[in-house]
């Protein structure tokens, strides 16, 4: 990872940071972004202290369109280019709520923000490139309805999260057929049960439920991190683009994150969505 640049979202707390310090050590200079400034200032200065790199951070609201195409144009403007894109911010909302965009706001941030992103960064990812996407098991739970993909007749916290996590699997595997003999490779992870800020935001018994399994059963973020820090550096997996990790391992994700017509229909619809 010598000299190289890795952009990262959701890289101030739990696996992001885990996994940006690791490649900071490795040698890479990280571009990460963030919407709390003092978190990020705190972040910025243990990066700093891992390895001698011009480590940078961009602010932006990822659950709104309109900032992820700002940030898209900011650090294209900021990178000559960018060998890894690591698209990692996600969170999970007990109750419905709607973005400035009047999406549903676990769609806007956990999948729209990794499409928008991506898109907005395709022309600084040049071969040799990765995109590596964090997805989740949650998505074993879920089923894609195209006509309530905005949870507005039924929503479940989690079912909703978990069903983005399935979008993150077929938005890698449509990405990784768009960027067939570009020299780009796409992969998407889960990165385990992990002890972070995860659900934190939220009150009800959800909330109250991860707090306590997060005592009793998650792994270190150290732990989580890995497969991040694997994708964006293991030497090799290339021809492996468009698959689903855990454990720094090729798994099989369920079968409807396998269906390459829902895949492409979901992009379709994201880039509706994306233009307005």
């Amino acid at each position: 990872m010598q000299g190289k640049t890795v952009v990262i979202t959701g890289a101030t707390s739990g696996i992001g940071e885990v996994a940006a310090l690791r490649l900071a050590r490795m040698g890479a200079r990280i571009v990460f972004v963030a919407r709390d400034e003092a978190r990020a200032e705190a972040t910025l200065a243990k990066l700093k202290a891992a390895g001698p790199a011009a480590h940078s951070c961009h602010l932006a609201d990822l659950s709104s369109l309109a900032a992820m195409k700002h940030l898209a144009s900011e650090i294209r403007s900021a990178e000559e280019h960018i060998d890894v894109l690591i698209n990692n911010a996600g969170a999970y909302f007990e109750t419905r709520q709607t973005t400035v965009d009047g999406l549903e706001r676990s769609f806007a941030l956990n999948h729209m923000a990794y499409f928008v992103l991506t898109a907005g960064l395709f022309l600084s990812l040049k071969p040799g490139s990765r995109i590596v996407s964090t997805a989740s098991d949650a998505h074993r739970m879920a089923r894609l309805d195209f006509d309530d993909l905005q949870a507005e007749k039924r929503y479940k916290g989690f079912t909703v999260y978990g069903t983005t996590k399935l979008m993150n699997i077929l938005f890698t595997r449509e990405l990784a057929r768009k960027l067939e003999g570009l020299g780009v490779s796409a992969f998407c992870l889960h990165p385990g049960f992990v002890a972070t800020r995860f659900a934190d935001n939220n009150s009800g018994m959800m909330g109250a439920i991860f707090a306590v399994l997060k005592n009793l059963i998650a792994i270190s973020p150290e732990k989580g991190a890995q497969t991040i820090v694997h994708l964006a550096s293991a030497p090799g997996i290339e021809s492996l683009s468009g698959t689903y990790w855990a454990k720094c391992k090729l798994v099989t994700p369920a079968k409807p994150a396998q269906n390459d017509d829902d895949a492409k229909r979901l992009w379709e619809i994201s880039e509706r969505i994306a233009h307005g």
